[in-house]
């Protein structure tokens, strides 16, 4: 295949209350993709911070054409804000990634390489995790196990959404309407030739993490329950688990009851109940989880809101 030129390369960042991360992002970017020969853009996405981050971004707009911003009316998270980078780039070729620099940008050209010699998504891998603690890297494991298992996608282990993806298979990717979006599970389900570069992820630049615990778990059923209903399955097969162990357990009963064998017990009987009973709950809110979804979906809202644009001269005069 001969070597692919892009006219156009967009790097996507959202931001959520990173006032301070602005300049010094833009400034890494501006200096990873100083010597590639490809003209490129920046849109940076605010998702509804309420600090200084618009302001920040605005002044950096009005200074560098290149630097486009979406500023999304309130916070939609992580997921939504960065599709909503993705449907306003314009290039042959978009990087997404965090905008908190934890994500090197010096990888970028790198991973353009990679996109010029044919692959279609490139995908950084980390070797490291700097400045995290052993427990995120442990579950962090054993999710990406987990994932693969459960939905049969092979999404590598220590992958995340910082990749570079083709316009072909970013537009095969933006198709994909659903709300509760897991964005590298389904940049893998998309296809096309992938390809894996490793680095290093640094530790934040300033602020604190926006995924606490709470949100890690959410981040986590949502890839899983958007992949599979496995979880389903499992509910069925412990139905009929339980289901098979009463039948099995009345003639026993009749046979210790005429043989005078049988003696009641209380303290049996609850611990039946409430195991019987945990079951029941666990797997009414696995379907629950499904019935959300779906719940979500028929409603059709849009994924994001834009409150404000710039340097999109397109997007803003249709707002206007």
């Amino acid at each position: 295949m001969a070597s692919r030129q892009a006219q156009l390369l967009s790097v996507v960042a959202p931001m959520y209350e990173e006032e301070e991360t602005v300049e010094p992002f833009l400034a890494r970017v501006h200096g990873a993709l100083a010597d590639v020969g490809v003209p490129y853009e920046v849109v940076l996405v605010d998702d509804g911070s309420k600090d200084g981050t618009a302001a920040a971004m605005a002044a950096a707009a009005a200074r560098d054409e290149r630097v486009k911003v979406v500023a999304l009316s309130r916070n939609f998270g992580h997921q939504p804000a960065l599709t909503a980078g993705l449907e306003h780039a314009r290039g042959d070729a978009v990087v997404m990634l965090d905008g908190d620099l934890q994500d090197p940008p010096e990888l970028i050209p790198a991973m353009l390489e990679r996109w010029r010699d044919g692959v279609d998504v490139v995908y950084a891998v980390r070797e490291k995790r700097l400045g995290e603690t052993l427990f995120k890297r442990v579950t962090a494991r054993y999710f990406y196990r987990t994932f693969r298992r459960v939905t049969g996608l092979s999404l590598a282990e220590e992958s995340g959404d910082f990749r570079l993806m083709d316009r072909r298979a970013l537009a095969a990717l933006l198709s994909m309407p659903e709300r509760n979006r897991f964005l590298r599970g389904m940049t893998v389900w998309v296809g096309f030739t992938q390809t894996a570069v490793p680095f290093v992820r640094e530790e934040r630049h300033a602020g604190v993490t926006k995924y606490p615990l709470r949100k890690m778990l959410r981040f986590s059923f949502d890839a899983i329950f958007s992949f599979s209903s496995a979880p389903l399955q499992w509910a069925t097969f412990l139905g009929f688990l339980f289901s098979l162990l009463a039948f099995v357990g009345i003639p026993l009963t009749f046979v210790a009851r005429y043989t005078h064998i049988y003696s009641p017990g209380v303290p049996s009987t609850i611990l039946v109940v409430l195991l019987l009973g945990g079951i029941q709950l666990i797997t009414v809110g696995i379907i629950g989880e499904y019935v959300g979804r779906i719940y979500d979906e028929v409603k059709h809202r849009p994924l994001y809101v834009v409150g404000r644009r710039i340097n999109l001269d397109e997007q803003e005069r249709q707002d206007t």
